[in-house]
C-alpha cells in the first residue's frame, strides 16, 4: 500500500518552477530515496509534504488520504539546515519537542531518555545545547525528529558533519526504526548511503523526475556488460571477438584480476567456457554501476535534453 502518493504536482516560486508535474510513490515501511543535484526540487517537495508550502497544483496523499494539517503529527523531519535552541538543556529540549508532537510530558521524558543512553549522551540530559559538539548536537536533533515515533521519517542529508564512526550508528538507527515500522524518505547526494539503506528512488532533476524505480532494477538498467574476472595467470591476453579488457591489475591473493567488456552477442557462458581452456579460472562477476555513476549520467544526459 502506498504510504505517500504525489500526484502531477506543480510549484512554482516568483516565476521559478520549482517542481514540474512531478510524481510519486511511496509504499508503506520503505526506505525511499530522494536525489538530485542541488536546486533540482527536493526541498520544494520536502516543504510541500510537511506543509509548510501548498503546491499550486496536484494531490498528496498521506496514508491514503489528502495530506491534511494533523498529518504533521505523524511526520519526524530532520532538515538539512539544522536549528536548536541553545539555552535549554538537552532532555529539556527533547521534552519541549516532543510535546509540540503530541507526546506526554511522561512519554517525553522516557523517550528521551531512552533515546539519549542509546546515543551515548545520557551524561550530556542536563548540560545546555551550547556546551555541546557539533556531532553531539546532531545527534540531539536527531533523537529530536523520532522521540515522538512518526510513522514517516523525512531525513535531508542525515549523515552531514558525521564522521565514519557515528555515520554508521545513525545508519543503523534509521534501518533499525524501518524494521518497527517507520516509512523513511531519505535526501541524500552520499550515493553509496543510497544503495546501502534505499529500496527505492526518485531522481529530480531540473524540477523534473528523471529517473524512477527500484535501486537493483535500476543498477541492472544501466549495466554496461562489464565482468571483473580473476585468473590464477599473471596476465590475460587480448580476445576481440569475446571481450575487450578494460584494466588488468595483480590480485591480492595471487594470479590476476581483469575488467572486461564482452563483445556484442556474446554470451557470460562461452566467454566462461573459452577463458577455462586457456586459463585456471577463479571468480568471474558482473559489475554493477554505482548510484554514483548513474547519477551523473542521468543528470548529465538530461541537461543535454533540456
Amino acid at each position: 500500500m502506498e504510504f505517500i502518493e504525489v500526484n502531477d504536482v506543480v510549484k512554482d516560486y516568483s516565476g521559478h518552477r520549482a517542481l514540474d508535474h512531478v510524481s510519486l510513490k511511496v509504499k508503506e515501511g520503505t526506505v525511499y530515496g530522494l536525489l538530485g543535484p542541488n536546486g533540482a526540487g527536493k526541498t520544494s517537495l520536502i516543504r510541500l509534504l510537511n506543509q509548510i508550502t501548498r503546491p499550486d497544483s496536484g494531490e498528496i496523499f498521506l496514508d491514503g488520504r489528502p495530506l491534511a494539517s494533523e498529518d504533521v503529527m505523524k511526520i519526524g523531519y530532520l532538515p538539512e539546515e539544522r536549528g536548536l535552541y541553545k539555552k535549554m538543556k538537552v532532555l529539556s529540549h527533547i521534552v519541549y519537542l516532543g510535546r509540540l508532537k503530541g507526546m506526554t510530558k511522561s512519554d517525553a521524558y522516557r523517550e528521551g531518555r531512552m533515546w539519549l543512553e542509546r546515543m551515548g549522551l545520557e551524561e550530556w540530559a542536563d548540560k545546555k545545547i551550547e556546551a555541546l559538539s557539533k556531532g553531539m548536537a546532531q545527534k540531539v536533533q536527531f533523537i529530536s525528529t523520532v522521540v515522538h515515533r512518526p510513522r514517516l521519517l523525512i531525513f535531508d542529508e542525515p549523515f552531514s558533519g558525521f564522521d565514519p564512526v557515528n555515520t554508521e550508528q545513525l545508519k543503523k538507527e534509521i534501518l533499525r526504526l524501518n524494521e518497527e515500522g517507520a516509512t523513511i524518505l531519505f535526501s541524500t547526494h552520499n550515493m553509496a548511503s543510497v544503495e546501502e539503506v534505499c529500496e527505492e528512488l526518485s531522481l529530480i532533476n531540473k524540477s523534473r523526475v528523471v529517473l524512477q524505480g527500484n535501486v537493483l532494477d535500476i543498477r541492472q538498467q544501466f549495466k554496461k556488460n562489464l565482468f571483473t574476472l580473476h585468473i590464477a595467470e599473471p596476465v590475460l591476453a587480448p580476445d576481440d571477438s569475446l571481450f575487450t579488457i578494460e584494466s588488468i591489475t595483480p590480485h591480492p591473493l595471487g594470479g590476476s584480476e581483469a575488467i572486461i567488456r564482452l563483445s556484442k552477442g556474446v554470451t557470460i557462458k562461452e566467454t566462461i567456457e573459452k577463458i577455462n581452456r586457456a586459463y585456471t579460472l577463479l571468480g568471474f562477476e558482473e559489475v554493477l554501476p554505482t548510484m554514483h555513476e548513474i547519477f551523473i549520467e542521468t543528470v548529465t544526459e538530461s541537461n543535454g535534453q533540456a
